[in-house]
């Protein structure tokens, strides 16, 4: 796999690689996803501080995805066997029931833009990739900000919402059932 430069509205990078899920390992594509929204949550390490935070409240909100027709799928350059050692011995990994994608070469990090090459790792960064593997946003920070799994959550909502009603825009901090914007000449100077 060679290095991307990403595009919205433009396919995402295809990548194949084992995960680790339900005590079990396994080899996923994201093409095994094709009909469903995909998020991927790139992480930088196993045994870590921000990162079980926030796989945390993923795993506490993975069915609001799932009930959405969504997959989370966590990516990191550790081993599935350091998976399974985290979900082993930390409490809060336990809860995890999406894949933990294994990248140890950091070939998915790279096509992502998120791998570090000084350190191996990769920088916090999330995609959302609609059900025809086209991708509508993503964004990539500092390993020191953590995300959170209600905004991912209201994102996705609002793609949905948006592929679904050609023509009609959110607006910020749009939720379902608040107003929608339908660009046009008469809303300029407007808002």
């Amino acid at each position: 796999m060679e290095e991307t430069i990403l595009k919205i509205n433009a396919p995402a990078p295809v990548f194949t690689a084992q995960a680790f899920q339900n005590n079990e390992t396994r080899k996923i594509s994201l093409m095994d996803y094709q009909g469903k929204w995909v998020v991927l949550v790139f992480y930088p390490a196993d045994f870590t501080f921000i990162c079980p935070t926030e796989l945390g409240d993923l795993a506490d909100h993975y069915l609001e995805f799932q009930h959405l027709g969504a997959e989370v799928l966590s990516i990191s350059t550790d081993t599935v066997f350091v998976h399974k050692a985290w979900h082993d011995n930390s409490k809060t990994i336990a809860k995890i029931k999406f894949p933990m994608v294994a990248d140890p070469t950091g070939k998915i990090c790279k096509a992502y833009g998120t791998y570090i090459a000084e350190e191996g790792l990769s920088l916090r960064g999330t995609f959302l990739i609609d059900p025809e593997g086209i991708l509508k946003a993503f964004e990539i920070h500092d390993n020191s900000i953590g995300r959170s799994s209600t905004e991912l959550l209201r994102k996705v909502k609002a793609a949905q919402f948006v592929r679904e009603h050609g023509g009609e825009v959110c607006p910020a901090n749009w939720e379902p059932g608040k107003q929608t914007l339908r660009p046009g000449l008469d809303l300029v100077g407007k808002i």
